[in-house]
C-alpha cells in the first residue's frame, strides 16, 4: 500500500470526512484489520490560510500549502492529497516543489462527469472555486459547460461555507436555500451539481435532490484509495 500524505485543515470538518472515507475504503477492499497508511499535515485555517484569502495574498497562501506538502514528503509520503478544492490553486507549485504525484480533486471529478455523459453542470464552492480558471479548467477541457450562477447566489454560497460549514455548523435555513438553488438550476437545464467545496456535503443531501449531485470529497477519497492500492491490484491480477 502506498503511503499518502494529506494536507488538511481547511476545514478540519471535511478533513475528518476524508480520514473516514479513505480508511473505510481500504478496509472494504482489503478486509481484516487493514487501515490506510496516511500522514496528515493539518493547518490552522484561520491563522495559516484564511488571513491570506481575505487579503488576496495568494503567494503567501500557496506557500503555506507547499510547506505543508514538503513536510509530508519528509515524513515518508509517496503521494499527496490536498483536502480542499481551493487548495488546488497551489497544486502545480506543490508538484514542482515535491516531485510527488498528486491525487487531483479536479481531474478525478471531471473524469467521473465525462464518464457519466454530463455536459452542463453547476459548480458550487467558494467564490474562488466558482469563478477562477484553476478550478474550472479540468471540466472545461473535457467540453463540460459550467453554468454561471448569479452574483447573489455566489455570495451566499461563499458565506455559508466560511461562516457556517467551515466552523462545523450546519444551519437548517442554509440547507433549505441550497435545496432551492438546486431546484432552480434544474429548471435552467443544468444536468448535475458538483459540490466543489469539501464541506458542502454537510449541508446538501446527495441522494435527495432533483438533480444528480457529485460530492467531490467522496469522489476524491475513492480516487485516493485506488491510488494507494494500485500496486496491490496489479499484483493480485498477476497472481490470478
Amino acid at each position: 500500500m502506498h503511503k499518502l500524505g494529506i494536507v488538511g485543515g481547511a476545514s478540519w470538518s471535511s478533513t475528518a470526512l476524508y480520514y473516514d472515507h479513505i480508511n473505510r475504503g481500504i478496509a472494504q477492499r482489503l478486509g481484516g484489520l487493514h487501515s490506510a497508511r496516511l500522514v496528515l499535515e493539518s493547518i490552522d485555517m484561520e491563522d495559516d490560510y484564511v488571513v491570506f484569502h481575505r487579503s488576496g495574498e495568494w503567494d503567501k497562501a500557496n506557500a503555506i500549502i507547499v510547506d505543508a506538502a514538503l513536510r509530508l514528503k519528509s515524513a515518508g509520503a509517496e503521494g499527496l492529497l490536498l483536502a480542499s478544492n481551493t487548495f488546488h490553486k497551489a497544486a502545480d507549485l506543490v508538484a514542482e516543489a515535491t516531485g510527488l504525484p498528486i491525487v487531483d480533486i479536479r481531474e478525478v471529478t471531471a473524469e467521473r462527469l465525462a464518464a457519466d455523459g454530463r455536459t452542463r453542470i453547476a459548480l458550487l464552492g467558494t467564490r474562488f472555486t466558482m469563478t477562477e480558471p484553476f478550478a474550472r479548467g479540468s471540466y472545461e477541457e473535457r467540453g463540460i459547460v459550467i453554468h454561471e450562477l448569479v452574483p447573489e447566489w455566489r455570495t451566499e454560497i461563499d458565506r455559508i461555507i466560511f461562516e457556517e460549514l467551515a466552523a462545523g455548523r450546519v444551519v437548517r435555513d442554509s440547507q433549505r436555500k441550497l435545496k432551492t438553488l438546486i431546484t432552480e438550476l434544474q429548471k435552467q437545464k443544468v444536468q448535475a451539481i458538483v459540490l466543489g467545496c469539501t464541506e458542502l456535503v454537510m449541508a446538501v443531501d446527495v441522494r435527495a435532490n432533483v438533480l444528480p449531485v457529485y460530492d467531490t470529497t467522496a469522489i476524491h477519497a475513492r480516487a485516493a484509495v485506488e491510488w494507494m492500492l494500485a500496486e496491490h491490484v496489479e499484483e493480485a491480477r498477476a497472481a490470478a
